[in-house]
């Protein structure tokens, strides 16, 4: 331990490999931590690893985070039932998982020092700084704001830097900036934040539609208050059950879409998302739900969603608006128990059966085909439903228009 150490959050792309020897050239000894959601590959771990000592970090650790993030994230997200905006879901929130083993690492280490990679002009910044701020006295250091004061064009002057080290930059980093983990990946940059057509290297998981396999796809997932706890009627973990979903779907291009959101500094950012496994446990989730909560659930919970993933995706994740939205959903999910199969020929992904015991439904009436009341009855409810409808139609009438 020394005054000078500092924790650096660290991915081994770009941004994060330029603060690596930007902070060393300060006068920090560099202590990178990479937390590890489950989403990416063994070699991918190894890589990153060898790059943070390549680079010059005095220690680094990798922390397993996956479980983390299904309970404190995936579970919730499901619950609310809602993408931001209606399409995104939310991929970066496995910063506030980073920060918090980060500084972690701080406090073992003894220092109140904390690096992070986010440039000024994006959400990253405010989930990061926000998250510290919220969890102790820590002094954030920001070395990708700091260039930007000089440097406007920052990517090309940070793979520059690099490559006048010595350093190689890999050729994906050098275009588009990448994020992976186990809810999915997210591309920006280059022609991408120009709205114009994606090039072919703006892909990642997701198969293109000329190598989807010609046979559908059917997965069973259990459910129990509202938690997918099982795969094709065996008990599974959430990690195990992303992981699954992520594999599989990705071979039929289910989840892969393009999205322009409001940041939080009131930009408009476009980014290229794919979303297997969240894409297909909403479908599933939803299906579910909707057959067990009462119409006034229904009609209502879709409010109190948005709001947790607007509170999630600005950057408020312990804030207590949080804790009490969240709340509310569990307590919708009670009786959101049962067992739903999914199925995708490819891009799109169904909710094709549904099984609970607690399915809203009539022993004695079914939607459009039998009823147990008579056609008085109907006519009677149609009538007083109606009644302040037709009212006015009559007054309208009645004046003239």
């Amino acid at each position: 331990m020394s005054s000078n150490d500092i924790v650096l959050a660290f991915s081994g792309g770009l941004d994060t490999s330029f603060c690596v020897p930007y902070l060393i050239e300060r006068g920090y000894a560099v202590h990178t931590v990479f937390v590890d959601t489950g989403g990416v590959s063994a070699e991918e771990r190894d890589y990153i690893e060898q790059r943070a000592n390549e680079l010059g970090a005095a220690s680094h650790r990798t922390v397993d985070a996956a479980q983390a993030i299904w309970d404190s994230f995936v579970t919730p997200l499901i619950w609310a039932g809602e993408f931001y905006q209606g399409q995104y879901p939310l991929l970066v929130s496995d910063r506030y998982l980073i920060v918090k083993a980060s500084l972690e690492r701080c406090d073992e280490l003894g220092t109140r020092f904390f690096a992070h990679g986010c440039t000024g002009m994006g959400n990253d910044q405010v989930r990061f700084d926000l998250t510290v701020k919220a969890l102790g006295d820590y002094t954030i250091v920001a070395p990708i704001r700091e260039i930007q004061r000089e440097h406007t064009q920052v990517r090309a002057y940070e793979q520059k830097y690099l490559e006048e080290k010595g350093f190689e930059v890999r050729a994906k980093t050098k275009h588009y900036t990448i994020n992976e983990n186990v809810l999915g990946v997210t591309i920006s940059g280059g022609e991408i934040d120009a709205w114009e057509i994606p090039e072919e290297g703006a892909v990642a998981w997701c198969a293109p539609r000329s190598e989807w396999p010609s046979e559908p796809l059917r997965i069973e997932l259990g459910f129990e208050k509202g938690t997918a706890v099982s795969l094709n009627g065996k008990a599974a973990s959430g990690p195990e059950i992303l992981g699954f979903l992520n594999r599989e779907l990705a071979k039929y291009g289910v989840g892969r879409s393009m999205y322009t959101g409001d940041t939080n500094i009131g930009l408009k950012g476009r980014i290229v998302f794919e979303a297997p496994a969240l894409t297909a446990l909403l479908t599933a989730h939803r299906a579910l739900e909707e057959t067990v909560l009462s119409k006034q659930q229904n009609r209502f919970k879709p409010e109190v969603g948005r709001k947790w993933t607007e509170v999630a995706y600005e950057g408020f994740f312990n804030d207590p608006i949080k804790a009490d939205l969240e709340a509310f959903l569990v307590s919708t999910q009670r009786k959101v128990d049962g067992k739903v199969v999914i199925e995708t020929r490819g891009g799109t992904v169904y909710a094709v059966k549904v099984e609970s015991k607690n399915i809203l439904q009539s022993a004695k009436a079914t939607y459009a085909q039998a009823a147990d009341w008579g056609v008085a009855e109907a006519e009677g409810f149609i009538k007083l439903y109606g009644m302040s409808s037709t009212l006015w139609a009559e007054v309208d009438r009645a004046n003239g228009k």
